[in-house]
C-alpha cells in the first residue's frame, strides 16, 4: 500500500455503438434542430446531452461515438439515452446497439514529487524528452495503459477500456515508484 492514497479522477470515458443499420441523418436533424449537422465539413452528426453532459457522433452507417461522459456506466447510460429519443421521434431503431468502451482518460495525483530523469532509466518503456514535453512517457504492459508522468507527482492515464485497470494501473506505478524511491513526499 502506498503511504499516499492516490487521487484519481475519471475525466472522460469514450464508447462506440453499433445499430448494425443505416440512420437518416436528415429525419434526425428535423426531428432535433438542436443537433450539429455540416456534411461539407463532417460527414457524422453531433448529438449533445445536458444529462449526462456528453456529445454523441452519429454516422448514417449506423455507428455512434459517445464521448464526454465520467464513468462506464454514464456512457451506456447517454449512448442508451440518445437511442430513446431517436426512437420517440420516430427514428426506427430494430436492434440493441452492441456497446464497446474504446478509452478511459484519467488524472491521478500521487502526492509527491517525482525524479523523472530517475524514472526514465528505471522504469523502461519510456520516452522523456523535457525539452520537448514535460512530462514522462510511460508505456505499461499491463494493464495496457499510457501514462503521462509530472514531476509534480501528477499524471495522466490513457487507453484503458475499463476503470478498474485506471485505478490498478495507477496504483502499481505508484508502488512501484515507491520500491525504486522515485517519488518523495513533503
Amino acid at each position: 500500500m502506498p503511504q499516499i492514497q492516490a487521487k484519481v479522477k475519471i475525466e472522460n470515458v469514450v464508447a462506440s455503438a453499433t445499430l448494425n443499420q443505416k440512420i437518416d441523418l436528415k429525419a434526425v436533424v428535423k426531428s432535433y434542430p438542436g443537433v450539429e449537422y455540416r456534411p461539407e465539413q463532417f460527414p457524422g452528426l453531433v448529438f449533445r446531452l445536458k444529462r449526462p453532459k456528453t456529445a454523441t457522433l452519429i454516422f448514417n452507417s449506423g455507428k455512434m461515438v459517445c464521448t464526454g461522459a465520467k464513468s462506464e456506466k454514464e456512457a451506456r447510460g447517454a449512448v442508451m439515452k440518445v437511442i430513446r429519443e431517436l426512437k420517440k421521434n420516430g427514428i426506427v431503431i430494430i436492434s440493441k446497439p452492441e456497446l464497446k468502451i474504446q478509452n478511459i482518460v484519467a488524472s491521478a495525483n500521487l502526492g509527491g514529487m517525482i525524479d523523472l530523469e530517475k524514472s526514465a532509466f528505471t522504469l523502461g518503456k519510456t520516452m522523456y524528452e523535457p525539452e520537448q514535453f514535460p512530462g514522462l512517457i510511460f508505456r505499461m504492459d499491463e494493464p495496457k495503459v499510457v501514462i503521462l508522468l509530472f514531476a509534480s507527482g501528477k499524471l495522466v492515464c490513457t487507453g484503458a477500456k475499463k476503470e478498474e485497470d485506471v485505478y490498478k494501473a495507477v496504483d502499481k506505478l505508484h508502488r512501484r515508484l515507491e520500491r525504486e524511491e522515485l517519488i518523495y513526499y513533503a
